[in-house]
């Protein structure tokens, strides 16, 4: 189903991007479609753009959150507060508990970083 939704958001996408690129500029020279003439020229061609536009826009919003939907069903919500506190792996130094360790090449040095672990 997701998978269906997304080639369906992806095609809506695509065909959004065409209308709006063959849409007349009203800043001159911005869209494919800027040429005057034709059959669908002046007030009826904007009109039909211009619904075509916001029913994209509708249909791309809604398969937006569609696929939001679909893709948090499966999974329960958490909050990092839930989780428990992660457990060092450092092994004590060799001279004992309270000798304090060398530090290496480039090894940390106490920053404020370190001691928010």
């Amino acid at each position: 189903m997701a998978t269906v939704l997304l080639v369906i958001h992806l095609m809506i996408a695509a065909a959004m991007v065409f209308i709006v690129l063959i849409q007349k500029s009203e800043g001159g020279a911005l869209g494919i479609g800027g040429g005057g003439g034709g059959m669908m020229a002046g007030r009826g061609k904007a009109n039909l753009m211009t619904r075509a536009t916001a029913a994209l826009a509708a249909a791309f919003f809604t398969t937006s959150l569609l696929l939001t939907i679909i893709s948090q069903r499966g999974t329960e919500p958490t909050s990092i507060l839930d989780k428990p506190a992660a457990t060092s792996t450092e092994t004590a130094p060799a001279g004992g508990a309270d000798a304090p360790a060398a530090p290496a090449g480039d090894a940390p040095r106490g920053g404020i970083l370190d001691k928010l672990k």
